[in-house]
């Protein structure tokens, strides 16, 4: 792991890190802000997944995350979505390929070499951040947004304990019913639709049976949102967390669409949810 970058930001620290990923194949970059507070002893942090086409970059530099983060007391960790480079494979549309690893492990050629990326966070980068960086390892949350958020939601459900807190932007919560789950769930994984499931919000949250003990799933959605309607339907979510007393609060935020203009508006309240289920500074 090397730094290629480092800005002060907000009284904290910015850090753009590249390593080697065995799950991958291929060379990740990631950002990791660190507020104040870690000068003096570990702190909370949060994991934000991105969206479909998106890099490290995106959250790192048009969220404006990392005010408020630094009032929280809270590390922030920004991941690419997917592996990169020209040796891995890829295809000409957005949605499939590089930009679009959709946080689950391939299993289908030419995609099965590469394409890791639940393995890759759950196996390699968590691990990493927590052994190299001044974080409570035990009190961390995690969010995304579209594709991300779907990849929160899962994860959340997939690893019980790991993660304390879970938000998401217009996540894509039903992806077994939805043509972009179609498209890359099909690629990736092959034509067994129960498989499919493994990795579908809607069918983990159902799945987990009760879960009136699970923190409050915080979900903001725009209403001017251009793929609300046939990609993201999030009055799915809501039924499935309805029918085992998950909590969540969903919020229709009007006028707002899919862009990062959406996401640094309501930011800082997913920040401030999380912090109210992660512990204090240490020190």
């Amino acid at each position: 792991m090397k730094q290629t970058k480092a800005h002060r930001c907000c009284g904290g620290t910015l850090g753009i890190w590249e390593h080697t990923s065995e799950a991958l194949q291929c060379s990740m970059t990631f950002s990791v802000f660190l507020p104040p507070q870690a000068d003096k002893g570990p702190v909370p942090f949060v994991t934000f997944l991105s969206g479909l086409t998106c890099t490290h970059e995106n959250f790192t530099t048009k969220a404006g995350a990392y005010r408020a983060a630094a009032e929280l007391g809270l590390a922030v960790v920004a991941p690419d979505t997917s592996p990169r480079g020209e040796d891995v494979p890829n295809d000409d549309a957005y949605d499939l390929g590089q930009g679009a690893g959709f946080y689950i492990n391939a299993t289908q050629e030419p995609w099965s070499k590469h394409f890791h990326m639940e393995r890759y966070v759950m196996e390699e980068l968590l691990p990493l951040v927590e052994s190299s960086f001044p974080v409570q390892a035990d009190q961390q949350g995690i969010f995304g947004h579209s594709m991300g958020g779907h990849g929160a939601l899962t994860l959340f459900f997939k690893y019980p304990g790991k993660f304390k807190s879970v938000s998401a932007f217009a996540p894509i919560v039903a992806p077994t019913q939805v043509p972009w789950g179609h498209k890359a769930f099909a690629a990736y994984l092959g034509d067994d639709r129960e498989a499919w499931k493994n990795h579908d919000a809607c069918e983990l949250v159902r799945r987990g049976g009760d879960a009136s003990s699970n923190p409050m799933i915080l979900v903001d959605q725009g209403t001017a949102d251009g793929f609300l309607e046939e990609q993201l339907q999030p009055a799915l979510f809501v039924d499935a967390c309805g029918s085992v007393g998950q909590s969540l609060q969903l919020r229709m935020q009007e006028g707002y669409d899919h862009s990062y203009y959406f996401i640094q508006s309501f930011v800082a309240d997913h920040l401030a949810h999380h912090k109210t289920y992660l512990g204090s500074v240490v020190g």
